[in-house]
């Protein structure tokens, strides 16, 4: 039992040192030697621009039903003019970031994975190679890139509607007063809030679109599958590691902000 936990934790290691240096290979020479400003704004509509309704939907309702749950538990202790401080604090220290981060995970991950892992399979990527294109910096760099910036817009997203969806449920709906709500919101928000949602984006972006593009760079070594089948166990295993990833470092990051 002993030999096999530290067989595992060796592997995890290997792993987690593998990926690093993928990572920073990657945007070395995508930023040094491939840079394409083409390539990264195309990354930016796909990862970015058409992850918006579906972040602006989500980020609409959750703040909504934070409103409806957080008027009927306030007014219990009369406190329901804090209901605007509530939505504000929760959406943009944690909710906003993580939401966001897993939606955007859900949707462009997948299929960032998904699209690595086709182009493995059909030796695409052994091509380029061939041709002295680094694959790492073609492929991998603009979506990293991409995704950092893509990131904390979609996040500054998800807040507003969702402390608008709050104002809905709380001020319209619940007949709250809609200048005690909006107070709330201007007083409780701090820089350091908005800083440490910012920052949660930043590093989830980074991280997760890390991980979804080297299931798929290598889903002829991590699956054990092949053809079709191989490719959606490789974006089935980013989807779930990345989401798996977001929540242990929004932990690790709260603890370290607080």
């Amino acid at each position: 039992m002993i030999s096999n936990l530290g067989r595992n934790f060796l592997l995890a290691v290997r792993d987690l040192g593998s990926v690093a240096t993928f990572g920073m290979s990657s945007l070395a020479i995508s930023v040094t030697r491939d840079f394409s400003i083409h390539k990264v704004s195309d990354q930016i509509y796909q990862i970015g621009v058409k992850c918006v309704p579906l972040i602006a939907l989500v980020g609409f309702f959750t703040g909504m039903v934070l409103g409806l749950q957080g008027y009927y538990t306030l007014v219990r202790f009369g406190s329901e003019g804090l209901l605007g401080s509530a939505i504000a604090l929760s959406l943009v220290r944690e909710l906003g970031p993580v939401l966001t981060a897993i939606l955007v995970v859900g949707q462009a991950g997948s299929s960032m994975a998904a699209e690595i892992g086709v182009q493995r399979n059909s030796e695409q990527i052994d091509a380029l190679e061939t041709m002295d294109i680094d694959p790492k910096g073609f492929l991998v760099g603009p979506r990293i890139l991409a995704a950092l910036i893509s990131f904390p817009i979609l996040t500054t997203i998800f807040d507003i509607l969702g402390i608008y969806g709050g104002y809905f449920t709380g001020v319209i709906v619940m007949n709250g007063d809609g200048g005690t709500f909006w107070n709330g919101v201007q007083v409780s928000l701090l820089w350091g809030d908005i800083w440490g949602g910012y920052v949660k984006a930043f590093f989830f972006g980074g991280l997760t679109t890390l991980i979804c593009c080297f299931e798929g760079f290598f889903t002829h070594l991590k699956s054990s599958a092949f053809g079709a089948r191989g490719v959606s166990q490789s974006a089935t295993n980013a989807v779930v590691i990345s989401s798996i990833t977001i929540l242990v470092s929004d932990y690790l990051i709260t603890s370290f902000l607080l």
